[in-house]
């Protein structure tokens, strides 16, 4: 019943305001949920109180698939979503889950934030969606229950979580490995009953989840930067007149840079986190990993994901 009544209004008016409702699937101490936070402090200022933003985070809603597919039919006005999920709605997206396409941080940053970047964050309207921003989600790298990872042989065998993307499925697979699509919130109990060997994320995502109780190796070697979308129902996006669209991408635009600005501290301090907590982190070399790929990525050339490909990597 709780669910049904936060669904009814997705874009409600309660006495002369416009209330936008957004849903995730993140933890509350998430940069990503802060930078959330910001962008609804930064509507109520921008539109004098007019506009609010309700925020449910935790899956309180569904699974980010469940929460796309409610955005796309407009019983929720909002929600984040990984690009690698987001491949089944938008086959664009793949180039995100292809491995080693960012030098760095750095690089990944003004990649989002160039030409081909905002041609991927447009490219979601053939779903219905409409793409309002990129929120930095770090590099993606392997960790694992009881065994290190220092090269692509020791993922041979072993069953590794990623998220429902098809791309990172042929990933684990060029590294030898035996792929397993599992929902973000049903990944805890799979590493502790042993029904996979290890998983995949960025370090905040590690900590905050609570996987590195489990899982005690963690090496760094940071395969692929798949960053999180803000996403909104292009029905809603359309009922709001000029003013009120211009007050709304104003504060996605703020919330993108403070959680940007919030994401290295929250990166070395959940390492720190971990490593206290007895994971040993390395920082494996990233030549094997590259090597091991480089048919798999090689496999796109020719194609709209290779044309992606290249235009990504020569950003500078």
């Amino acid at each position: 019943m709780v669910t049904v009544a936060a669904l009814s209004g997705a874009c409600a008016r309660q006495d002369d305001q416009v209330v936008l409702k957004l849903a995730h699937a993140l933890d509350t101490q998430h940069t990503v949920h802060l930078g959330m936070v910001h962008m609804a402090e930064r509507l109520a200022e921008y539109s004098g109180g007019t506009m609010r933003v309700d925020i449910y985070p935790g899956g309180q809603l569904g699974a980010e698939r469940d929460l796309v597919e409610l955005v796309q039919i407009g019983s929720i006005a909002m929600t984040k979503v990984s690009t690698a999920p987001l491949e089944a709605f938008v086959p664009s997206m793949k180039v995100f889950s292809i491995p080693y396409v960012f030098r760095d941080r750095e690089h990944v940053l003004k990649a989002l934030d160039s030409d081909v970047g905002k041609e991927l964050l447009a490219s979601v309207s053939v779903a219905r969606l409409k793409g309002m921003g990129y929120y930095d989600a770090g590099s993606r790298s392997f960790y694992m229950v009881d065994t290190p990872v220092e090269q692509p042989a020791d993922i041979g065998g072993k069953k590794i979580r990623v998220m429902k993307s098809q791309t990172a499925v042929s990933m684990i697979a060029a590294m030898g490995g035996s792929a397993t699509p599992i929902g973000w919130g049903e990944l805890y109990s799979a590493l502790q009953q042993g029904v996979v060997d290890g998983a995949e994320n960025n370090p905040p995502s590690f900590y905050l989840s609570g996987h590195y109780e489990v899982c005690k190796y963690y090496a760094l070697n940071e395969h692929t930067a798949v960053p999180d979308m803000l996403l909104m129902s292009e029905y809603i996006w359309e009922s709001l007149d000029e003013q009120q669209r211009e007050w709304v991408q104003r504060a996605v635009d703020d919330s993108v840079a403070y959680q940007r600005d919030l994401w290295n501290a929250a990166t070395e301090e959940a390492l720190a986190a971990v490593k206290a907590a007895g994971v040993t982190v390395t920082y494996p070399d990233k030549a094997p990993f590259m090597a091991a790929v480089e048919e798999m990525k090689a496999s796109y050339d020719g194609t709209e994901i290779g044309r992606l490909i290249r235009a990504l990597e020569a950003v500078e």
